[in-house]
């Protein structure tokens, strides 16, 4: 079953349109990765799906009985937070309040959740350390497992190994094809890398303010979009 549906939705930031015509369906635990060239919307597109920017033009559809507290979200990491003054456990357990939480206590359910996602991201004997303190790969694990406590059905990513060394960005993406494969969370996730979060995609759409290319990542690799933007990736790095 459909689960989000974008039809002929455009994107304007303040007031210019950085994106048109975009046309894509996703089901529940399907990879879409969303490739481009700098300010072809990609990121803008993360946000209207989110519901923080609505459509210029066209409209989202949500199916599947999916809604906005469904989906978590992981936005590129800002300076200002790489330096928040709190514990891991604290930032994973904050996570519970997007989800709907309103009492001033967290239940025992909600302690659960953040434990439980803790353990799924391998950061439990690290819940009383300081975030600050931590490295780039070990923070983005951190936000990963807080996004987890806000949604459990839809993950949203955008660039999230940005700063992080190819090492640490191959363990972080095989979280999320994990998540994604284990566990069926659909994903969708804007990426400046071309090799490994293709290789796990099972969709691509490809972005130039208008879309070059929507489908799945075979048809992809063997389209002039792909070959054009991977280069000699498209021959067998990322299938």
């Amino acid at each position: 079953m459909t689960q989000i549906q974008c039809e002929n939705i455009s994107l304007a930031y303040d007031g210019i349109v950085v994106a048109r015509e975009i046309n894509f369906s996703l089901h529940a635990g399907e990879y879409l990765c969303i490739v481009g060239e700098n300010g072809s919307g990609k990121s803008t597109l993360i946000k209207g799906l989110l519901g923080l920017m609505p459509p210029h033009s066209g409209r989202i559809v949500f199916g599947d009985g999916l809604t906005h507290r469904e989906i978590g979200y992981l936005p590129q990491q800002s300076d200002v937070q790489k330096d928040f003054p709190a514990s891991v456990r604290e930032i994973v357990l904050s996570g519970c309040i997007e989800r709907g939480g309103r009492s001033l206590f967290y239940s025992r359910a909600q302690r659960q959740n953040a434990a439980a996602a803790m353990e799924k991201l391998g950061i439990t004997d690290i819940a009383s350390a300081c975030y600050r303190e931590l490295s780039g790969g070990q923070q983005q694990r951190v936000r990963l497992a807080r996004a987890l406590c806000a949604a459990n059905r839809m993950l949203l990513l955008d660039e999230p190994t940005t700063g992080l060394d190819p090492v640490v960005s191959a363990e972080f993406y095989a979280i999320i094809e994990r998540l994604n494969r284990e566990d069926g969370i659909t994903v969708i996730m804007v990426s400046h890398d071309t090799g490994v979060p293709l290789r796990h995609a099972t969709h691509v759409l490809h972005l130039k303010q208008k879309p070059l290319f929507f489908g799945t990542k075979d048809a992809y690799l063997q389209s002039d979009a792909g070959k054009n933007f991977l280069g000699g990736c498209a021959d067998g790095d990322v299938s």
